[in-house]
């Protein structure tokens, strides 16, 4: 890990950044006194996105009891 002024953090923090991003951990002193770590940030991965009209779940089906007629008590039941 290098060490670096607070100076040179505001000279060349773009150069600093870049470097982080690649890995690269940095401990920012004034004077002789650590202050802060520049180190990146562990971003999780986020799911990309469904396309319009792709299915998520897994299909499911209909029993073909769900189509069978209703008895004559069930259609009385619901006022039918």
């Amino acid at each position: 890990m290098t060490t670096i002024t607070t100076h040179e953090a505001k000279t060349h923090l773009s150069r600093y950044l870049a470097e982080v991003e690649n890995g690269k951990e940095f401990i920012i002193a004034r004077g002789k006194s650590a202050v802060a770590m520049l180190v990146p940030i562990k971003v999780p991965k986020q799911k990309p996105r469904p396309k319009v009209g792709e299915t998520l779940d897994p299909p499911w089906e209909l029993p073909d009891s769900a189509f069978a007629p209703l008895t004559e008590d069930e259609l009385k039941e619901w006022g039918l």
